[in-house]
């Protein structure tokens, strides 16, 4: 069967899933097709969900905000901001996607079916912020803010009870005491279109390469690069030993 079209007819199983029922349908539809597919397909689809997670990603930030700012009156705004970073970063935002078992629906095109598109952190992570926006703009931000909470309350409560590790700071107290050296970041590659950059950096210390990182922002991958930095030096250690 056509996948667009097979789509369309699983539509009351996705809305059955999220808990929503759209009114205008095409919006849901949309969430689902990735630029892979449009590209293949332009006869059949007009647009891709890049529009969508743009606008998904700030309404993501808006409910993580509030929350925060009414939860932790204690905090700063740069606490406050580190700790919605932790909340809404790629991984989190792929993990609360799996729990809607959605994925399976997402049209891809077949360069991306053949590298496991579907199992892609980002392109789950897309998706989730797609879905949100298309929530948002269909019943507006209480629609949205009704969806996310009566599905991601524990989630989120469980995120916060995991410490939120700086693994840059971390990674830089350890070089300077052990090395006497600070790391250095470098950007490997930066693609997509702006709204939607992915950033790849590797952190060095005295030229040998500790880690690599992605991101949608130079921060997030430079984080992620610096744990995977930390985990290798730790790993190296126990060998020595």
């Amino acid at each position: 069967m056509d996948p667009h079209q097979n789509l369309m007819e699983q539509m009351d199983l996705i809305e059955e899933r999220i808990g929503y029922v759209f009114q205008k349908k095409d919006l849901l539809v949309l969430a689902f097709v990735h630029r892979s597919f449009y590209n293949e397909n332009r006869e059949k689809v007009l647009e891709h969900n890049e529009r969508l997670e743009f606008l998904g990603d700030s309404v993501l930030n808006i409910l993580i905000s509030e929350y925060l700012y009414k939860t932790f009156p204690e905090l700063s705004e740069g606490q406050l901001s580190h700790i919605r970073a932790y909340l809404i970063e790629a991984a989190m935002c792929a993990k609360l996607l799996q729990k809607l078992s959605l994925i399976e629906f997402i049209l891809l095109g077949k360069g991306e079916k053949m590298n496991e598109g579907k199992n892609k952190e980002s392109i789950q992570a897309d998706l989730f912020e797609a879905l949100l926006a298309s929530i948002f703009l269909d019943g507006g931000l209480e629609a949205a803010r009704k969806f996310f909470w009566s599905h991601f309350t524990e989630d989120v409560a469980l995120r916060l009870k995991e410490p939120v590790r700086n693994w840059k700071a971390e990674l830089q107290d350890y070089s300077q005491k052990k090395h006497q050296k600070t790391p250095v970041y470098q950007v490997l590659n930066a693609h997509g279109p702006d709204h939607d950059k992915q950033f790849e950096i590797a952190v060095y210390l005295e030229d040998l390469e500790l880690g690599k990182g992605l991101g949608s922002s130079k921060k997030e991958a430079e984080q992620e690069a610096a744990k995977k930095a930390l985990s290798f030096l730790e790993e190296s250690n126990k060998k020595k030993k």
